[in-house]
């Protein structure tokens, strides 16, 4: 059975070049560009993770996608990423300093774009290991 990891991000070149990172290290990826149809998607087929941007259709799109999944008993055990541009972009520093943080956003990892393929790929496999 193959993994499924949905990616959520309103930037098409994102969702192209992290669908091929992420297929490259064997995933299949699903992809979307708002946060309303990844959850239509969810609902139909249970990904294995969630990686999503934090800034969408709004400014915390990312998070309320992270704690709508955390708050339904269905997902509340997906990992979820947040991959974001919000410091480079607006000048916000969401960088999680601890485990608790992370729990706050409702995520198990946080990175600032542009992320590193090797990091990523790595850090989706410690979380579904």
């Amino acid at each position: 059975m193959s993994v499924l990891i949905l990616l959520v991000d309103d930037d098409r070149d994102f969702l192209e070049m992290n669908r091929g990172i992420l297929e490259a290290g064997g995933f299949q990826v699903d992809c979307y560009t708002d946060t309303d149809t990844a959850w239509e998607s969810m609902e139909k087929r249970k990904p294995d993770l969630v990686i999503t941007d934090l800034m969408m259709k709004s400014l915390n799109s990312g998070f309320s996608l992270a704690r709508k999944i955390k708050s339904d008993p269905r997902f509340a055990d997906l990992p979820v990423i947040i991959v974001t541009a919000v410091a480079s972009k607006r000048g916000f520093d969401f960088n999680p300093q601890s485990q608790a943080e992370l729990e706050v956003m409702g995520c198990e990892a946080y990175f600032d774009k542009p992320v590193s393929p090797d990091l990523l790929i790595a850090k989706v496999k410690e979380l579904l290991s």
